[in-house]
């Protein structure tokens, strides 16, 4: 069983979209074993998007993920990863297939409604940057 970390971003908490997106993800046999409602700080966002640091979309990015609630959970199920990646749908909505979560809500390649770890590496410092061990079932 392998586990990630997705994050309803600003702009799908103001949509009301939420149980959307998580019926998306149990609909599809996976499990929410984590999930809260939080605001990050835009200190927490860079921390968050260290890896990001670099690239010219760090500042807009940890900016946006600062600017409202986000809903932050873990998902547990067999090949999970690449599972709600496929949901999510491309980065960039406009390459979204038809059907996935970014392609039906999200507005422009930033605002795209979700996030997702992208291996196993970035699970294991995504999850308990938000989790402690004790609040997974």
């Amino acid at each position: 069983m392998e586990r990630t970390l997705s994050i309803i971003k600003p702009d799908g908490v103001k949509k009301n979209i939420i149980g959307e997106v998580l019926k998306r993800f149990e609909h599809n046999d996976m499990r929410i074993v984590g999930l809260k409602k939080i605001v990050l700080s835009k200190g927490d966002a860079r921390n968050f998007y260290i890896v990001h640091k670099e690239r010219p979309f760090y500042d807009s990015l940890t900016e946006f993920m600062s600017e409202g609630p986000v809903v932050v959970m873990v998902i547990e199920g067999e090949n999970v990863i690449s599972r709600v990646r496929e949901i999510m749908g491309a980065t960039n909505p406009t390459e979204a297939a038809p059907g996935t979560i970014r392609a039906d809500f999200a507005s422009d390649i930033e605002h795209n409604i979700v996030h997702g770890s992208d291996s196993g590496d970035s699970a294991s410092y995504e999850i308990p940057f938000f989790f402690s061990a004790m609040e997974l079932s």
